[in-house]
C-alpha cells in the first residue's frame, strides 16, 4: 500500500496572470466561432468593466477554484483594485484559500485512483487534486477558535471572514491569501452560504452543547442586506461570474431587493458568466444572462455567457484585462468602512 507521502508530492502552482500575454490569443479568437468568440467578446466586457471607473466590480465563486490554481489571479485583481467585492462558496474562501494561508497545498493527482485507498490515508480528493484531510481538520479547528475567541452574537459572513483576515494578520501568516489581502484592503467577501464548507465544521464545534448559552451565529439575511447596500451606494456595476449557484443569485437579486425598498438601484451594468453548466434543465447555474434581464436583475448591453471550464477561461479574460491595464487609476471602493456604519 502506497503512503500519504506518496500521493501529496507535487503542489498545484496557482497561475501569475500577469505574465501571461493574453491579448494575441484573444485577438485570434475575436475571428473564431462558437466560445472562442464568446470568450474574447467577454474579455472585452471585462475590461469595459474595470475601465469604468463609475462601477463597482463584483467577482462571484462557485466550484473549485482555488485548489484549481486560480488564487493568485485573484489576489492581483485585488490588489490592483480590479475587483470591489466577492460573493463566493464557503469552499473557495476556507477549505481552499484560508486553508493555504494557514500554511497548507493541495497538490497534483489523478481521478484514476482507488478512493478507498485515498480514504484510508486520509486524502481528500477533487477530481485530479489531492487535499490532506488532516491539515483540513486543523483549518476546522482554526475556525471554532476564532468563534470561540469572539463575542457571541450574529454575524453575517462578512464580518467573520474579517475577523479570519485579522486572524491571519495578528499570526503574521497567510500573504498572499485572498482573505488576508482583501482585509487588508478592506475588500468585502461575503459566503451567503457559508456553513456549507470547512466553516461549518468550526461553528458545530464552536455551538455544539451550548443549548440556551450565548453563542455565534452567522446571519445570512445580514449577508443579503449588506450587499444591497453596497448596491444602492454604488449604483453602476458589473459582475464576473465563474459558476452559478448561491453567490450568481445573491449578487443578482441585490438589484431586485433594492427595488423592493423603494431604492434607486438599476441593472447590472456588464455581466460576464463562465459556466458548464446547461441551460436547459432551468437551474440558476446555468441560465443564461438574458434570462436574468427578465427578471430585472441584468442589463443585456455588456453581457456575455462563455460556455467553457474555468481553468481555462478565467485565467485569459482576466490576464487580457489586466494588460490592458484600463484599471490603473481605480481606487479601491474599501466597502467594508461603509459596512460597519
Amino acid at each position: 500500500m502506497s503512503t500519504q507521502k506518496e500521493f501529496l508530492k507535487d503542489k498545484i502552482e496557482h497561475i501569475d496572470i500577469t505574465k501571461i500575454d493574453a491579448a494575441p490569443i484573444i485577438h485570434s479568437f475575436r475571428n473564431m466561432a462558437f466560445q472562442a468568440r464568446n470568450l474574447a467578446n467577454a474579455a472585452d466586457i471585462f475590461d469595459r468593466m474595470v475601465s469604468d471607473k463609475q462601477a463597482t466590480v463584483w467577482l462571484c465563486l462557485a466550484g473549485s477554484l482555488i485548489s484549481a490554481g486560480l488564487r493568485k489571479s485573484i489576489v492581483t485583481m485585488i490588489e490592483n483594485n480590479m475587483i470591489d467585492a466577492i460573493v463566493s462558496t464557503g469552499a473557495n474562501i476556507v477549505d481552499q484559500d484560508f486553508f493555504e494561508a494557514l500554511g497548507f497545498s493541495h497538490y497534483k493527482g489523478t481521478p484514476f485512483v482507488n478512493d478507498h485507498e485515498l480514504r484510508d490515508l486520509h486524502i481528500d480528493r477533487i477530481y485530479d487534486t489531492y487535499i490532506n484531510e488532516d491539515e483540513l481538520r486543523i483549518c476546522d479547528n482554526t475556525i471554532g477558535q476564532i468563534c470561540n475567541e469572539l463575542p457571541a452574537k450574529p454575524y453575517s459572513s462578512r464580518e467573520f471572514i474579517e475577523e479570519m483576515g485579522a486572524y491571519l494578520v495578528r499570526k503574521n501568516i497567510g500573504q498572499g491569501s485572498i482573505v488576508r489581502t482583501a482585509y487588508e484592503k478592506k475588500l468585502p467577501i461575503f459566503c451567503p452560504a457559508f456553513s456549507d464548507c470547512s466553516a461549518g465544521f468550526g461553528f458545530v464545534m464552536h455551538q455544539w452543547g451550548k443549548k440556551g448559552q450565548p453563542m455565534l451565529t452567522i446571519d445570512s439575511a445580514a449577508d443579503f442586506t449588506e450587499l444591497t447596500r453596497i448596491k444602492v451606494e454604488a449604483g453602476e456595476s458589473g459582475l464576473l461570474m465563474v459558476g452559478g449557484g448561491v453567490p450568481k443569485n445573491f449578487a443578482q437579486d441585490t438589484v431586485v431587493a433594492a427595488e423592493l425598498l423603494g431604492k434607486d438601484a438599476p441593472m447590472h451594468k456588464y455581466a460576464v458568466q463562465i459556466t458548464v453548466a446547461d441551460e436547459r434543465d432551468g437551474a440558476l447555474s446555468g441560465s443564461t444572462l438574458k434570462e436574468a434581464c427578465s427578471w430585472g436583475k441584468v442589463d443585456t448591453t455588456y453581457e456575455q455567457m462563455v460556455f467553457s471550464e474555468a481553468t481555462i477561461a478565467f485565467p485569459l479574460i482576466t490576464a487580457f484585462a489586466y494588460q490592458q491595464g484600463n484599471w490603473k487609476g481605480r481606487k479601491a471602493r474599501e466597502w467594508n468602512k461603509l459596512l460597519k456604519n
